[in-house]
């Protein structure tokens, strides 16, 4: 089976950075034909599209709330997608999942709190 596992979460305060990675395995899965999005959930919140990005990093898009503070990257060759998060804010205390087409993450907990 492909498996898609998220790392770098964890607990920050307000202003903060992290850095959360996405890397693809099993069955001689390559995501580099398939687009990635980032999507987050917060207890008692739809799932939210925070980040897009196409097979080859030609278009990139976010969403409204994270916009000038996050960046989303891919490196094809090590099957891994990134999300630099910079000057966070309580309400981006989420779930974060990663997606390619039908496959999903288990989720890395970030908190961001005083």
């Amino acid at each position: 089976q492909v498996q898609l596992v998220e790392s770098g979460g964890g607990l920050v305060q307000p202003g903060g950075s992290l850095r959360l990675s996405c890397v693809a395995s099993g069955f001689g899965f390559s995501i580099s034909t398939y687009t990635a999005r980032w999507y987050r959930q917060a207890p008692g919140k739809e799932r939210e599209l925070v980040a897009l990005i196409t097979a080859t990093g030609g278009r990139i898009e976010y969403g409204d709330s994270v916009k000038g503070r996050f960046t989303v990257s891919r490196d094809n060759a090590k099957n891994t997608v990134y999300l630099q998060m910079n000057s966070l804010k309580p309400e981006d205390t989420a779930v974060y999942r990663c997606n390619f087409y039908a496959i999903w993450g288990q989720g890395t907990q970030v908190t961001v709190s005083s």
